[in-house]
């Protein structure tokens, strides 16, 4: 027995403690350790198997029906002005962007615990704030959604939201349902798992292994397309969860052996907890992108616009050097999610 199963035995027998209602207090408990552990950590503290590996990525979604790679399908930036969403956003009582995002994610989308604000804090955070200011002239006029992974799509298209910020990948489906502003952000799916494990990455270690999703995930789709392939037919991708993060909640538990997500977020979890690491590198290539709802083009274009000027005048590199270069980066050498993706306007 290697030693991961020794530890996920071990784990397990918490189940022996006083039945459901200790369970439950377990997965608080668990929980807790998840989102205060990051504060209690020094950002640079985690070993080489806490960073995020790059392998040779595969392009997911390379074409879409009109020949165009899904990240190069956005509208071109405006020049300012208004239009139908933009207007309509501007007309509320309440003059604030609505947007959905992750309240859970360390770096990207995430509540401090050690800020007495309460603000939201991360990557994606920062980048909602400078579309907020060119579009309404504050900052800070924006109202926060906590999207689940799950719902990204459907609090769109009902009008929940304008916008969502949310680690989101750009793909050929998701296009025929959202519009999408230009990418603002590289990466690709990645295996996450215990240092203990002798899982190796996105291959045939991960026979008879349960690996973990979550619904409506780019690493969801991978797992399907991939098992009895890529992946051995015996891998359990049966545990589909609502939200990214409950993955890690149940690899903390035992409940399963591996966790499948986009590289970037699982190397901002392998900083939350150092019993867990990055195996192997990324096997797709994608990109994140801001989705909005099909039709509202003078909202896409001026999102466009803002990220085009973020780049530009260092507002993207700034954010990524606060948030991402702890976790990202190995040392010297920078991770190529490191650079922002260049745009390319059908």
């Amino acid at each position: 027995m290697d030693a991961h199963r020794l530890a996920r035995r071990l784990r397990a027998g918490l189940r022996g403690w006083g039945g459901v209602g200790a369970m439950a207090a377990v997965c608080v408990l668990a929980l807790a350790f998840v989102l205060l552990l990051p504060h209690t950590q020094s950002s640079g503290a985690q070993g080489g198997g806490g960073r995020l590996a790059h392998g040779t990525q595969a392009r997911a979604d390379t074409k879409c029906d009109n020949g165009l790679a899904p990240q190069d399908q956005s509208l071109s930036p405006s020049g300012g002005g208004g239009g139908g969403a933009v207007d309509r956003i501007k007309a509320r009582k309440d003059r604030r962007l609505i947007v959905g995002v992750d309240t859970n994610s360390y770096r990207w989308g995430y509540l401090n615990p050690n800020n007495t604000s309460g603000a939201l804090e991360g990557f994606d955070i920062d980048l909602v704030h400078q579309i907020a200011k060119d579009l309404l002239g504050d900052p800070d006029a924006v109202s926060f959604k906590a999207i689940p992974t799950n719902q990204r799509i459907p609090a769109i298209q009902s009008g929940q939201v304008d916008m969502v910020v949310r680690t989101m990948t750009i793909n050929c489906a998701r296009l025929k349902d959202v519009a999408f502003s230009a990418p603002y952000f590289r990466t690709g799916q990645q295996v996450l798992a215990p240092r203990t494990s002798t899982i190796k990455g996105y291959d045939s270690t991960l026979a008879r292994r349960k690996v973990c999703s979550a619904e409506g995930s780019t690493a969801l789709d991978s797992l399907r397309a991939d098992k009895g392939g890529k992946i051995p037919a015996s891998t359990d991708i049966g545990t589909v969860v609502p939200n990214q993060l409950d993955c890690l909640v149940k690899l903390q538990l035992g409940e399963v052996d591996a966790v499948v997500t986009d590289g970037a977020l699982a190397a901002s979890q392998a900083a939350q907890d150092p019993t867990v690491e990055l195996k192997g590198g990324l096997f797709t290539d994608e990109y994140y992108g801001v989705a909005m709802k099909r039709g509202s083009d003078d909202l896409v274009r001026q999102v466009n616009r803002t990220l085009q000027n973020y780049i530009k005048n260092g507002g993207w590199a700034a954010s990524y050097a606060k948030w991402l270069h702890p976790t990202m980066d190995q040392g010297d050498t920078k991770s190529t999610s490191a650079t922002p993706p260049a745009a390319h306007y059908r």
